[in-house]
């Protein structure tokens, strides 16, 4: 007598919404993350001949052109800091920001091998590639002491003790963005070529090239962007231009907080798609 033979299928789906069960999930997967993180740095600064030290030419190269067209020929104001030094300090929290999208929106895409093979929490992979940029942060800040060391001017240490709130509102940013990115770019790859070009409009609506007072009235505006308010207040923390603006603070972290919530459930609202559509 034929005998139907039963095996039993497990389908792992991912889950339509974000729960607290996720943040223990990316916990229990830490180990992954590091060598995410560990991953991208190999990769990135693999066979050049000077290494890490790229972190420090790039945005020391963009400063001096910055300074000589806007600092120099244009006469921007600096709110009395060295103009190299004050577009500096902007510069170390836009390009974390900056350089953090263009990686995350690809990070999917760039890493599709493993999405279809391995099961592991996607939202690793968003958040090691935001994290690798804190390595460029941190290396970036040699700079700013040797620029502030050079023009001898001594930086406002009461207030550096806001700049981990900044970097964090920075992080979160970058991640709520970033995975929203990257769930589009799976199935529109339009996005690789557009957001360079968005970031360079985002670039001159941000006070990075000149202080947020040169907008006067309609400062109000520029505050819908969280960056503006980490990057007045990193230059208050650290220049002293300015008294600590808490307002614009409390609105960044607002702004942030919505981006992270969106970017989450867009992402995790789309997940279930990633496997196939890669």
């Amino acid at each position: 007598m034929n005998q139907s033979a039963f095996v039993k299928e497990t389908v792992i789906r991912p889950k339509k919404t974000f729960s607290l069960e996720d943040v223990r999930e990316v916990w229990r997967y830490k180990e992954l993350l590091y060598f995410f993180v560990w991953r991208d740095l190999k990769v990135r600064y693999k066979q050049t001949s000077i290494g890490v030290l790229w972190a420090l030419i790039q945005p020391f190269v963009t400063m001096v052109v910055f300074s000589i067209f806007f600092g120099g020929l244009a006469k921007m104001p600096s709110d009395g800091v060295p103009y190299p030094i004050f577009v500096y300090v902007g510069l170390l929290f836009w390009n974390f920001f900056s350089s953090a999208l263009g990686d995350t929106s690809n990070t999917l895409l760039a890493n599709q091998s493993i999405i279809t093979k391995v099961y592991f929490p996607r939202l690793i992979l968003p958040i090691a590639s935001v994290a690798t940029k804190l390595i460029d942060f941190s290396i970036g800040t040699i700079m700013l002491v040797i620029l502030m060391f050079y023009y001898g001017y001594i930086p406002h240490l009461g207030g550096l003790f806001i700049l981990p709130l900044l970097l964090l509102i920075t992080f979160m940013t970058s991640v709520g963005l970033g995975l929203f990115l990257c769930s589009i770019n799976i199935k529109y790859r339009d996005v690789r070529y557009a957001l360079p070009f968005l970031m360079q409009i985002m670039l001159y609506v941000t006070p990075v090239i000149y202080p947020a007072s040169i907008a006067g009235k309609y400062s109000w505006i520029l505050a819908i962007n969280p960056m503006m308010g980490v990057i007045q207040n990193a230059r208050a923390a650290v220049l002293g231009t300015t008294p600590i603006n808490w307002l614009l603070i409390s609105i960044s972290l607002v702004g942030t907080l919505v981006l992270m919530i969106f970017g989450i459930y867009f992402f995790k609202k789309t997940e279930r798609y990633f496997a196939d559509i890669v």
